[in-house]
Parts: structure tokens; sequence; C-alpha cells
């Protein structure tokens, strides 16, 4: 059974405890809109994660958003564009119980570890779109 929006908030805080003070994001921001989101920021760059109830997955997208622009991409999409891992399935996505949901937010939070030095000190609006991030203004 796929854990609720509670457990979830519940996991990503403590999949993202140390590398949040590690890395000085501020969060989480969590939300329920539509599907349980929660997120991680640091000045303009964002990593959010995402609940799929429906579907039994989690995912982790990088957002740069200014008052100028708008950038988002899939993680390991970004992972890839930018040579960090040489293949896709390098985490799970998978939700679908308490233990994937953990294996797959461990897996996601590597990424961001990876990722981070290259987005911070005012490069991420600059790396996201030589990484082909979708632009939405």
């Amino acid at each position: 059974m796929v854990p609720s929006a509670k457990v979830f908030f519940q996991e990503v805080r403590a999949a993202y405890a140390e590398t949040a003070a590690r890395l000085d994001l501020i969060g989480p921001e969590e939300g329920r809109d539509v599907i349980p989101v929660s997120s991680y920021k640091v000045s303009e760059l964002a990593y959010e994660v995402q609940l799929d109830v429906r579907e039994g997955t989690v995912d982790t997208d990088v957002k740069v958003e200014t008052d100028a622009i708008y950038l988002t991409m899939d993680i390991e999409a970004l992972a890839l564009a930018l040579n960090v891992v040489e293949k896709r399935g390098g985490f799970s996505h998978s939700a679908r119980n308490l233990k994937q949901l953990k294996k797959s937010l461990t897996g996601q939070v590597g990424y961001v570890e990876l990722l981070h030095p290259m987005l911070s000190g005012g490069e991420a609006e600059k790396v996201m779109v030589q990484a082909g991030a979708r632009r939405w203004r």
C-alpha cells in the first residue's frame, strides 16, 4: 500500500535531514494541493519531491525560479545531461510501500548531493539552461 501523505512527509524529512543541513537548504515546505510535495530551497534553486499516490512513485525535480525565468527538470535527466551519471536507473522511483519509498528517497537524495555543487553559487540557471531544462516563462 502506498504510504500516506503524512508518512511521505516524515520520510522526506528524515531522508533530507543531514543533506539539507550540510548544503544549507531551507525546508521542507510541504503541500498537498494535487499531490503531496515537499521542497527544499536555497536562493532561486529548489529540489521538489513529489509522491504520486495513484502510480506509487516518488520523483524529484530540480527547479530554478527568478522574476524572469522558471526552469524545471527531472533530477535524473539533469544528472545525465551534466554527465554526473552514465545511464538511467541509478535510483528507484517506487513508493508502493514504506521500504520502497525509503530506498527511492535515499537514492534521489544522493543525486541532490552529486548535483548541488554544480548548481550552487548562482550557477543554477546557466547550468539548467545548458542541460535543456524546460522553460515555463
